[in-house]
């Protein structure tokens, strides 16, 4: 069996919260370079690697290759999940990370269609591909090892950290787009990939000095690890696999049509609209930081369940209303578009993942059953703003808004078909596990297998 009936104890509080902030600082570059990318699709790469198409061509294009890189992103998960699950968390942390930033710092580098011609955006796809192995693989790994580190009743609060690693590296990437607009030519779009180098390092260094996870070295121990977990989860999980793509796509898809669609399409309405909503996008982004990490830790108050089902009513009823929004042009409903699609409705969700992805599979399989469910949700995300922009061409902005509800109402059927992993009974469980109580008769520690363990799929 590959899940432990009694989990071994997490290292020292400092060792917790060190691994959970390594986590995040490493998210937080991978989340800079892939959205970064995003950004330039709908501001710049329409005109510098298709120029020769009309503009809703150029855009289409240019998102294109944003989906590509997310077709990469479920080999990536295969990939980075077998290898975590087999040889450890940590070699797959810092592999992804070095290989992301190669990737982006190459894209700051390359030259356009006007210098190249056709190579430019072929080179350019090449690079995205690679960005996509790479941010598949990091984080499941990223995940699981806060997930794992932490102490059993704040599971929730450990693993949303990384998570808020996300929302700070958008808002790092819409930062830099901002700073870098004034600048002539192809460094408005050049710099913000080259300046992630800098991360990047920092990153590294701080990602290399984590200890591994104590339940993977465990699980080691005792022979509890699998020797093929990707075909293992496929076949005894798969129904959890799907659970997740179904959970997972409303968080992607809906962040996507906001950060990467929305904003292209505000400023091909009015194009001095583009300031108002990048900026709206970076004070979303660091707002929910902090809702993701509140987020995380109600769900070890009240089960991880409720509050991803709050956050897909709320994107549900959102979905009409943003474009409502939007459509006005003046400021300030613009920016709260941004403030309740991604600093509440995307961050409830995220933070909410994390540890509820964990807990419907086994230590052995963990990484890999999570890490594949949750991209490839992700490369289904990756092509909304193309689907957003040919629903546009056919049904105005009702054609997005209604692309924006349909998928809420995806997620919320996972929320539905999808198991509370930590509801009052295993809270109730846990708190006896540390007092050495008893749970109806049956001593906390005996390492009973009812469902109070949540490893239990």
């Amino acid at each position: 069996m590959s899940a432990l009936s009694n989990p071994p104890a997490p290292g020292a509080p400092r060792g917790r919260v060190k691994t959970a902030f390594a986590s995040a600082a490493g998210t937080c570059v991978e989340n800079y370079d892939f959205v970064a990318y995003g950004t330039a699709s709908a501001l710049y790469f329409g005109d510098a690697f298709f120029p020769d198409s009309d503009p809703v061509v150029g855009t289409l294009l240019a998102f294109v290759t944003l989906g590509v890189g997310f077709l990469m992103r479920p080999i990536g998960g295969a990939l980075g999940g077998y290898l975590g699950d087999r040889h450890g968390r940590k070699p797959v942390l810092v592999g992804a990370l070095l290989t992301m930033g190669i990737a982006t710092v190459l894209i700051g580098m390359l030259p356009t269609y006007a210098q190249v011609g056709i190579a430019a955006p072929i080179l350019l796809v090449i690079i995205r591909c690679i960005q996509g192995l790479a941010f598949g693989a990091e984080w499941g790994g990223a995940v699981m090892m806060t997930y794992e580190h932490a102490p059993r009743r704040r599971r929730g609060l450990y693993a949303a950290i990384p998570q808020a690693g996300n929302p700070l590296g958008i808002a790092f990437a819409n930062i830099a787009f901002l700073l870098s607009a004034n600048l002539d030519g192809d460094w408005a779009w050049r710099l913000p990939f080259l300046a992630s180098a800098l991360l990047i390092v920092v990153g590294l260094v701080v990602r290399m000095k984590l200890s591994e996870s104590p339940e993977f070295e465990a699980a080691k121990a005792e022979g509890g690890t699998v020797r093929n977990p990707l075909l293992t989860v496929i076949r005894d999980d798969w129904r959890n696999i799907l659970r997740i793509v179904a959970l997972r796509v409303v968080e992607s898809c809906a962040y996507y049509l906001t950060a990467t669609y929305l904003l292209s399409y505000i400023t091909d309405r009015d194009p001095d609209d583009r300031g108002i909503a990048l900026t709206g996008v970076v004070i979303a982004s660091l707002l929910a930081v902090g809702t993701t990490v509140l987020s995380g830790a109600l769900t070890d108050r009240v089960g991880r369940r409720p509050v991803y089902l709050v956050g897909c009513l709320l994107a549900v009823a959102f979905g009409i209303p943003m474009y409502v929004m939007a459509n006005t042009g003046a400021a300030l409903p613009i920016v709260l578009v941004f403030l309740i699609a991604i600093g509440v409705i995307h961050a409830a969700l995220t933070g909410t993942q994390a540890a509820w992805f964990a807990e419907l599979f086994r230590t052995g399989t963990r990484t890999s059953g999570a890490s594949l469910g949750y991209q490839t949700a992700a490369s289904v995300a990756g092509f909304a703003p193309f689907v957003a922009v040919l629903l546009t061409e056919s049904f105005g902005w009702w054609g997005p808004a209604g692309l924006y509800v349909g998928v809420s109402a995806i997620g919320l059927l996972g929320v539905l078909t999808t198991r509370e992993t930590w509801g009052r009974e295993q809270r109730a469980a846990a708190a006896l596990r540390e007092t050495g109580g008893t749970l109806d008769g049956i001593p906390a520690q005996g390492g009973s297998r009812r469902d109070v363990s949540p490893h239990r799929s």
